[in-house]
This record gives C-alpha cells, structure tokens and sequence, in this order.
C-alpha cells in the first residue's frame, strides 16, 4: 500500500484538472453520512426534550387570616345636603319708592331688624283721610243719639210720635255702622302705612338686595297680582340636614328598629366634605310617608345644631345613621373581597390548603375593614394578601396574616 493517497483518492482536484468520476462518488458519500449525523442528534435531542417530566409550579404564596370580630353598631351611610329650617322671600305688601336699605349684602340680621324702608307718604296722607272720616261718622252718631233722646222724651210727653222714634233710632243705628266703617278703614291704612317699614322676620343671613333706592316697588298684600322681590333671607341655626334612603336601606333601617327592643338614639353623625372626623351630630326628626317611584327612595332629615354658623344651606355632607344596637360584626381587609358584578366574593383555605371562593354579603367599612354581613363564619381562614395570583381551586402555600383594625376616628366614612 502507499504511504500517500493519491489526489483522487482524498477528493482533492488538483488546479487545472477536471473531477473523475470516483472522487465525485467519494464527496456524495460524505455528505451523506454528514446529513443522517445530524439527523440522529436532532431526533436524540427531540426525544429528550419530550421524555423529560414536566416540572409544576410551586404554589402561590398567601396571607391567611380569621375574620376579625368586634361588638359595632349597625349604621347606614348616606350623603346629605344642608337646607335651611327657614326660607322667606322678603316681598313688599305695598306699592310705592323704595327709599332706604338698612342692611349689608350677607349680613346676618337678627328678628326685628329694619331692613327696607318704602316711600309712607301716600299711606299717611290714606291714614289721615281715614281718621278724618271716623271723625266725622262719630260725630253723627254723637247727633244720631241725642236726636234719638229727645224724639223718646217726646214720645212719653205724648208730643211725638212712634215713627219718628223709629227713625231716629235707624239713624242711629246707620251712624255706628258709618264708625264701624271708619274704625276699619283707619286700620287698613295704618296696616299699609306699617308695611312700608320691612323686617326681618327671624334671625339669618341676609342675600344681596335685587332692588337698589329709588326703584318703584309694586306690592299685593295677597299677592294677588306680581310684586317686586327685594332679597332672600335664611335661618342658620339650627340647620337640616336631608338625604335620601334607597328602598333596602329603608328596609334595613326598618327592620333593624323592630328586632331592638328599647328606643335607640335618633343621633346622626355628620362630616363635611374636607373633614376626616365624624364629630358633628344631629338628631334625625323627619322620614317620610311614601317611597318616591321614580326614583327608588324614601326622602329622611335631620336638625344638626349650627351655633358657630359654619354650616350654609346647600353645602353637602356624609351622614351616618345608627340603625342597631352594638353587636358581634365580621370584619375582613376591602381588598380580600372582590367584586364579581352585582355579588361579592372572597377566598378562603379549604382542604389541603386549596384556595376556595366563598360568595358574601358586604355592609359599609368600619375602621379600614369591610364589613361581612352574611357568608363568612368567625372560624374561616380568609386569604388576605396574594390575593391577584391566585385561580379558584388552585393550592397555595399559607402563612399567617393579620387584619389590623383602624381608629374610626381617622376614617373617611364611605358606602358599599
């Protein structure tokens, strides 16, 4: 054999020379066995990849904690709107110049206060006619009764007769009716002459004046016909608070007041719309008598004290309405529950450390927590924290959480 292989032999063409036929079949070879090599370790590295096991992920981690239980009142929130408990439209009852304002736009005037002053001109030159008239009508019944005397002295001396007696006593009769008349017509112009002087009817705050000095101002005692409004006045202490109860917060107001056996408290507690407290309180005095139809509620009020005149008619509030007795109440973080639609649902540990949804019913929060009225029991595991990982059924891996319970004092009151 020779050492070395010749140039057709390792498929080596030499510069210049053509390929035999036996280097070509040599190459072909080759690359063959080079494409089933590869094929063999594709196929080894399929078969690997489908025979290994698959590995599962490891279970969720989450916070598990029991309901935390407290003796709390039941109470309903709302949002109200202050009114005023009085509200007049200051109109004159008499036509005539407007002459004086007695009274700073916004001001608070108290009960008697001067505040419009109309032209009294006309009314005392109507009340001096008046009086001259009743003068007159009392000096003819003064002449109708002596008439009458001496027609009567007459009579008895047999020098007069019953007719004239009749007459004179008619005469009288017309003349006290002439004073009657007279009385009645001084009345009625001292009455407008009075009503040229407007007051405050009770202590509020004032509005700004519609009417400046010197306008004509047309007034109707019965306000018969169009009269000029001159300004607004509203009472401020004490203040209405209103709100309105659906149909099932009507419902459970009603039926929570059934089952206490004693009164409770018609106390409301009330925070302003930049406040955090609840420390403003009023008494609940008014629920009406029909729920309104086209709207699905039941309109209710309450008196709130407003001595430092803070409170203005208008302005809205949050208002809580005790309805129940303290008692044993489930508590759970807002974020354990969870909004499915109309319905509300949190997880609980089940068998074998299987997250489990439970279907609940949820009341208003208390202290940062969500209070569970119905579906939960006080020995339940509730998951609480890992919660947006988690698949119904799914197993996870607990660890111990806690439900911490807020002051209500720094709790902004808020419904479900």
């Amino acid at each position: 054999m020779n050492d070395r292989l010749n140039e057709s032999e390792v498929g080596v063409i030499a510069p210049g020379k053509s390929a035999t036929p036996g280097s070509r079949r040599w190459i072909v070879r080759v690359v063959a066995i080079a494409i089933l090599a590869g094929a063999v370790a594709t196929a080894y590295r399929l078969h690997g990849s489908h025979s290994a096991p698959a590995s599962a992920p490891p279970p969720t981690a989450v916070a598990v904690s029991a309901p935390l239980q407290r003796d709390l009142e039941g109470r309903i929130g709302f949002l109200g709107q202050f009114s005023a408990v009085n509200r007049v439209e200051l109109r004159a009852q008499v036509g005539g110049t407007l002459t004086q304002i007695h009274f700073k736009d916004g001001d608070i005037v108290h009960k008697g206060d001067l505040l419009f002053e109309i032209d009294p001109e006309p009314y005392e030159i109507k009340l001096s006619e008046a009086t001259a008239a009743l003068a007159s009508a009392n000096a003819r019944l003064a002449l109708a009764t002596r008439e009458l005397a001496r027609a009567q002295e007459l009579q008895r001396a047999d020098a007069g007769t019953v007719q004239n007696v009749d007459q004179k006593v008619a005469e009288q009769h017309a003349a006290e009716a002439a004073v009657e008349n007279g009385k009645a017509l001084v009345r009625d112009a001292k009455f407008d002459l009075d009503r040229c002087r407007i007051s405050a009817p009770f202590t509020g705050r004032i509005g700004t004046h519609l009417v400046s000095t010197g306008n004509l101002i047309a007034g109707s005692r019965a306000a018969t016909s169009p009269t000029t409004l001159l300004a607004t006045i509203v009472s401020l202490d004490p203040i209405y608070l209103d709100f309105d109860m659906s149909e099932n917060d009507y419902l459970a107001f009603q039926r929570a007041r059934e089952k206490e056996k004693g009164a409770l408290p018609n106390s409301v507690k009330i925070s302003l719309g930049d406040e955090k407290d609840f420390n403003r309180q009023g008494t609940l005095n008014f629920v009406d008598n029909a729920l309104d139809r086209s709207s699905g509620t039941i309109h209710a009020r309450a008196i709130v004290p407003n001595s430092d005149l803070f409170l203005t008619p208008g302005g809205f509030a949050r208002v809580r309405l005790t309805v129940s007795a303290p008692q044993p109440t489930l508590l759970v973080p807002d974020a354990a529950v969870l909004a499915d639609q109309s319905q509300h649902m949190v997880y609980v540990l089940g068998p074998d450390d299987v997250a489990t949804p439970r279907q609940v019913e949820v009341g208003e929060l208390r202290g940062g927590l969500r209070v569970i009225r119905s579906g939960l029991a006080a020995t339940d595991k509730v998951i609480i924290d890992g919660i947006p990982s988690i698949r119904p059924g799914a197993k996870v891996s607990p660890h111990a959480g806690s439900v911490q319970f807020v002051s209500e004092q720094a709790e902004v009151g808020a419904k479900s």
